[in-house]
């Protein structure tokens, strides 16, 4: 029997490769995000040219709304991995000019949303006798850095939510990663950070000869939930080799 993945924020970036990855690796997948027609496109896409897969389905999805979250739960039979990628930042302001609202909407998708839909899918990931919930977090989750302080904040809270997930799930069949990138060029998230401001957008990776790609996380994804039952990857720490820490990135030129 094929087992089923849930990816959250699956229309783009790391979502999106994720979704190709175990639908690679045999998994029926629901690719779960707000703009349906990038699922629609991406759900055919896999069913017509990835060797294998299995059954795919587009979810119309937003973790900050519960209703959507229930609607989710309710038209997903079984689950046995839940990838909680949806999320992102807003802004690089240091406190002193930082926007509320933009703290408030970091913290309700990057930490509410993976409670939502955490609590959700909870009990059928337990029922699946051999659950895995993977948790997209971040450099940020862990070092903080000038101008991050909002989107280390909501990090910050989810990489404490993991580790309490960890502990209090320990007696249950169900593994809990975090997988935590550093600087990953893809084609969204710092263009949605910046307002759709391409030159400020650009910056992090200016002079960053090899910086990490979408297919680099989901590819740590894909070895952590296809380990065997007893093995749990409590958390993956990955970065460019050029970067070794949030405010140490050697660049060229």
């Amino acid at each position: 029997m094929r087992k089923t993945a849930v990816v959250t924020g699956a229309s783009s970036g790391i979502g999106e490769a994720t979704a190709r990855r175990l639908a690679a690796e045999g998994f029926n997948v629901v690719l779960a995000a707000r703009r349906r027609d990038r699922l629609e496109a991406l759900g055919k896409e896999i069913t017509e040219g990835v060797p294998g897969a299995g059954r795919v389905a587009p979810i119309t999805l937003d973790v900050t709304d519960q209703a959507s979250v229930d609607a989710l739960a309710a038209a997903v039979a079984d689950c046995h991995v839940l990838v909680n990628n949806a999320g992102g930042a807003l802004g690089l302001d240091p406190v002193a000019q930082s926007d509320p609202a933009d703290w408030q909407a970091m913290y309700d998708s990057n930490v509410l949303g993976l409670l939502r839909i955490t609590k959700a899918l909870l009990p059928k990931l337990i029922a699946s006798g051999a659950g895995h919930v993977v948790n997209i977090t971040s450099l940020a989750a862990h070092v903080p850095y000038e101008g991050g302080a909002g989107y280390n904040a909501a990090k910050h809270a989810a990489a404490a939510v993991h580790k309490v997930m960890r502990l209090e799930l320990v007696a249950e069949p169900v593994r809990i990663t975090e997988i935590a990138p550093g600087l990953v060029k893809t084609e969204e998230f710092s263009l949605v950070r910046f307002r759709g401001d391409e030159e400020k957008a650009a910056a992090p990776y200016q002079g960053v000869p090899e910086p990490l790609v979408a297919d680099d996380i989901a590819d740590c994804v894909a070895w952590a939930v296809t380990r065997p039952p007893h093995v749990n990857i409590d958390r993956i720490d990955v970065q460019p080799r050029v970067q070794a820490t949030a405010h140490k990135v050697h660049r060229t030129g």
